[in-house]
């Protein structure tokens, strides 16, 4: 069996989006998630982005734009920051829109989620802790 393991610095499962706007979509995920490029976005032949890479702390989001027999689509991402609610209208400042509020749950997390532009939904989460249930 071939190893999970690769030589980019990815883990076993990366996201890889597609989006009419992967240049934009960049632009969203610096200003609201910090976000740096890894390595230098590929274009095509016809000027539209073949592949380009995203760390967002310890993880990386991969993303091209459509092209023949793959359409645009849109996913929801379960993302971990510091301060979720900071983030979250950080995120809608950025031109999301609001999906849910930021809340508590009694698992322990406290989040809510906005959609962007492409209609990938963001869940902004911060762990708080599991509370005692008596």
């Amino acid at each position: 069996m071939a190893s999970t393991k690769n030589p980019f610095g990815l883990h076993t499962i990366t996201p890889y989006l597609v989006v009419s706007d992967v240049l934009r979509l960049i632009e969203f995920l610096e200003t609201v998630f910090d976000a740096t490029i890894r390595g230098s976005v590929r274009y095509r032949d016809d000027k539209s982005v073949q592949h380009a890479e995203v760390q967002i702390g310890d993880s990386v989001i991969m993303m091209g734009e459509p092209m023949d027999g793959i359409a645009a689509n849109s996913v929801g991402l379960y993302t971990y920051v510091q301060d979720c609610d900071s983030v979250y209208q950080k995120a809608l400042e950025a031109g999301a829109t609001n999906v849910l509020e930021v809340a508590d749950y009694l698992h322990g997390d406290r989040y809510g989620g906005v959609k962007d532009f492409a209609g990938n939904t963001w869940w902004i989460v911060s762990h708080l802790g599991t509370k005692n249930q008596q």
